[in-house]
Order: structure tokens, then C-alpha cells, then sequence
């Protein structure tokens, strides 16, 4: 697994991919939080974040994709797919390496953020005048929201041979897991049950998270969707044998 790993972060390096994941996280979260007037922290008047953690997640929404789709589509397509399969290591092996290493991939665009942090502090009235738990919170709650979409993403590039369809699929089942449930829920159909149903989205457990309270039941959420698509990855390239 940690050879596996080690081979697509030196791929993602030696490439532009990762500088422009980056860049592009980076410069579209930086115009939001300090450009655009309506979202704008000094226009705002507040020192908080939420710009940030309210933004974070439509962009994470397309850039993780376009990490993903290469994962096992490009293998396929190059026809180095059997031979990679033939290696000493498993199914599962194979798909935490390629999934792990999407992942550090994603949370290595969140590391410069921590400059919006410390100037968000500084500008506080007084200095300081921050809620750092929610900050925690909804970085916790980043982490686990880029380790769902990094599963989905690597389940649908080893559903298809193309990594056009591998986006466009991951970008949907994103959208879908991440506020679908919570359009499905507001249809005035579902009486009682409406609630429920918006707890089984991204956005219900995220908004959690993201005012600081760290409860078990979303770790056990996210740690629990996550598991289910590796498992589902996992399925398709034993399928193969069938």
C-alpha cells in the first residue's frame, strides 16, 4: 500500500496537477474571503471564518473530482490496469494507496489557509476575538468532508475507463451525498421522517462539526460513508474475476 502511495504522490508532484489544485483552492477561497464584497471579511464586519467553511465545500466539490478521475481510469485507458493487478498486494491495498494519497492531495490545499486564520485573529477587536473551537470544528469538518469526496471520486473513476465521465460522475454523486438530501427532505411529502432524511447528507453532519461540537454520531457518519465506498471500490475491481 505505501509503495502504491508513494508512486501517485511522486506522480501528482511531478506533474501540474497538484500546484493547480492548489492554486485554484487557494486563489478562489482568497477572493471570497477578502475580495468579493459580499462575502468579504472586511466588509463583513465580523472576525470569523465562515466565509471559508461555507465556500470550501463547492470548490472541494469540483477540484477533488478532477484529483480522482485519474485514479483507476487512466490505468485502464493506458492499459496498465492488468499488470498493476498483478503486483504482491491486494484489491484493498491498491485502493487505499491511490485513495490516501488523492486525499493528502486535498487536505494539502487547506494547509496555507491557516495564514486566513492568523489574519482573521489579528484584525479581531481585540486581538484574538475569535471562536477557535468552531474553527477546529469546521476544520475537522473539512478533513472528513474531503475524505468522503475523495471515496466517491475514486469509485467512480474505477467504474469507467474515461476520466471525463469519472468527473462528471464524481461531481454528481458529490452534489448528490453533500445537499441532495437536504432538497429531498424539504419536499413537504415526507412529514416526520423529513429530518431524518436530511441527516443521512454531508451538509447536516458538516454544520455540526462546524460549530465546534465534536460528536461521536458524525465521526461515526463520515467514517462510515467513507468505509462503504472503499468497500464499493473494492467491488467493482473484483468484478473482474467474475
Amino acid at each position: 500500500m505505501f509503495a502504491v502511495l508513494q508512486k501517485e504522490i511522486n506522480s501528482f508532484l511531478n506533474s501540474l496537477i497538484a500546484y493547480i489544485v492548489i492554486g485554484v483552492f487557494l486563489v478562489a477561497i482568497g477572493l471570497f474571503m477578502w475580495v468579493f464584497p459580499d462575502t468579504s471579511v472586511l466588509e463583513y464586519g465580523y472576525a470569523d471564518m465562515l466565509t471559508l467553511f461555507n465556500m470550501a465545500p463547492w470548490v472541494f466539490l469540483f477540484l477533488i473530482p478532477a484529483i480522482t478521475m485519474r485514479t483507476f481510469s487512466e490505468e485502464k485507458k493506458a492499459g496498465t490496469m492488468e499488470l498493476l493487478l498483478t503486483k504482491p498486494i491486494t484489491d484493498l491495498q491498491l485502493i487505499l494507496g491511490k485513495y490516501l494519497a488523492c486525499l493528502i492531495l486535498a487536505l494539502l490545499a487547506l494547509v496555507p489557509t491557516g495564514l486566513y486564520y492568523y489574519s482573521v485573529y489579528s484584525l479581531g477587536n481585540p486581538v484574538g476575538n475569535i471562536d477557535t473551537a468552531a474553527v477546529i470544528g469546521s476544520y475537522i469538518g473539512l478533513f472528513f468532508l474531503a475524505a468522503i469526496f475523495t471515496a466517491i471520486g475514486v469509485f467512480a473513476s474505477a467504474i469507467t475507463d474515461n476520466q471525463i465521465v469519472s468527473f462528471i460522475f464524481a461531481v454528481f454523486f458529490c452534489f448528490l451525498i453533500y445537499t441532495g438530501f437536504d432538497y429531498i427532505a424539504s419536499v413537504d411529502v415526507w412529514g416526520n421522517t423529513s429530518f431524518l432524511i436530511s441527516q443521512l447528507g454531508i451538509s447536516y453532519h458538516y454544520e455540526a462539526l462546524s460549530r465546534g461540537l465534536i460528536d461521536s454520531r458524525d465521526i461515526v457518519y463520515f467514517v462510515s460513508v467513507v468505509a462503504l465506498l472503499v468497500l464499493g471500490t473494492k467491488l467493482v475491481l473484483e468484478s473482474r474475476k467474475w
